[in-house]
């Protein structure tokens, strides 16, 4: 088990890049960013655009690393600019694709399949900054479905892998 810090957490319920990044993203509400998470198995984050989506059932939750924000490019840079939805500080999430984790923050345990990295696209060089598509290629986080139900908070958390592999890769 790896002591772990859940830096911030989002929760949209609206796709906001839509279209062309030239033409910017669509405005959202500023309550994005919220201090806890309500995780529902296999269905993702309650209130969240992807949530019960068929389509992304396999990807409906978003986890990175605040090691691999691209801060070079934008000192300011978060989860409202990258759209991930757990930002971990503490843990190198990008390389446990193919694992089972889980996160307890004090609430209990959330375990999550970590089924593929998530590709940085050309939105990043938008609403982070030139560059940044480019620096977030192969540390632009993973996607997961959630295994079970439960809830995240900000702050400490404990982060272990449910398949025995070791926590500090």
């Amino acid at each position: 088990m790896t002591e772990v810090e859940v830096v911030e957490l989002l929760v949209s319920a609206s796709h906001r890049f839509a279209g062309r990044p030239a033409d910017g993203p669509s405005d959202g509400p500023a309550d994005e960013l919220v201090p806890r998470i309500q995780v529902r198995r296999g269905l993702g984050l309650v209130g969240d655009r992807y949530y019960g989506r068929p389509a992304h059932r396999d990807a409906s939750v978003t986890i990175m690393s605040a090691e691999n924000l691209p801060r070079h490019v934008d000192p300011a840079v978060g989860l409202r600019q990258t759209r991930r939805n757990i930002l971990l500080r503490g843990v190198d999430i990008d390389s446990f694709v193919g694992s089972t984790i889980v996160l307890d923050s004090g609430t209990g345990p959330v375990a999550f399949a970590v089924n593929r990295p998530a590709r940085p696209c050309a939105w990043m060089d938008v609403t982070v900054g030139p560059g940044a598509q480019r620096a977030l290629r192969g540390k632009g986080g993973v996607r997961c479905t959630p295994l079970s139900d439960g809830v995240l908070v900000l702050g400490r958390a404990s982060f272990s892998i449910a398949d025995g592999a070791p926590a500090g890769r």
